[in-house]
């Protein structure tokens, strides 16, 4: 699956990536007040003073994207925790878990729709799901990680592995 028209260009492939994944999806207005508190967030992001190039969107309705382009700026400490206050702000304001990382993702009839890791096996022996479908895989640290790795077939993914999943 392609990414490269969802995110931007000009950041580099070593940009750091965070990927927070909603227990629900927002709706259009959700995702119109969201994207706008991540743009304010991000055009005053600093590491000690000095400008963040960030960026910051709701995707696929259900997923924060996050992305520090420390080319120009290395990302502090300080400065990653203030990105996971605007998240834990998010969620309280819309009431949703945006820290579960028992539940997993996967494109199922074009929508995000989320497993608990103890279901995924129950779900693919009842073909809920395939070794083909997409898996949001949420631990991708880059931008590059990001446009090769992070919507993946689950027959490539880390799950695969853990659940000994046959590939045709």
């Amino acid at each position: 699956m392609n990414t490269s028209n969802i995110f931007p260009s000009g950041f580099s492939p070593a940009s750091r990536v965070w990927i927070y994944q909603s227990n629900r999806p927002f709706n259009e207005q959700e995702i119109l007040e969201i994207n706008e508190q991540l743009h304010q967030f991000t055009a005053q992001w600093n590491a000690h003073g000095a400008p963040v190039k960030g960026w910051g969107q709701v995707v696929l309705n259900q997923v924060i994207v996050l992305m520090a382009d420390e080319s120009q700026t290395t990302v502090s400490g300080c400065s990653t925790d203030s990105s996971v206050r605007i998240i834990k702000s998010i969620e309280k304001q819309y009431e949703v878990n945006m820290f579960d990382r028992l539940l997993l993702g996967f494109i199922v009839k074009d929508k995000v729709q989320l497993l608990p890791m103890a279901q995924v096996a129950y779900a693919l022996e009842k073909g809920y799901i395939d070794e083909n479908t997409v898996y949001l895989n949420n631990t991708v640290l880059t931008r590059q990680e990001l446009d090769t790795q992070w919507l993946q077939p689950l027959k490539d993914s880390w799950i695969a592995k853990k659940l000994g999943v046959k590939t045709a």
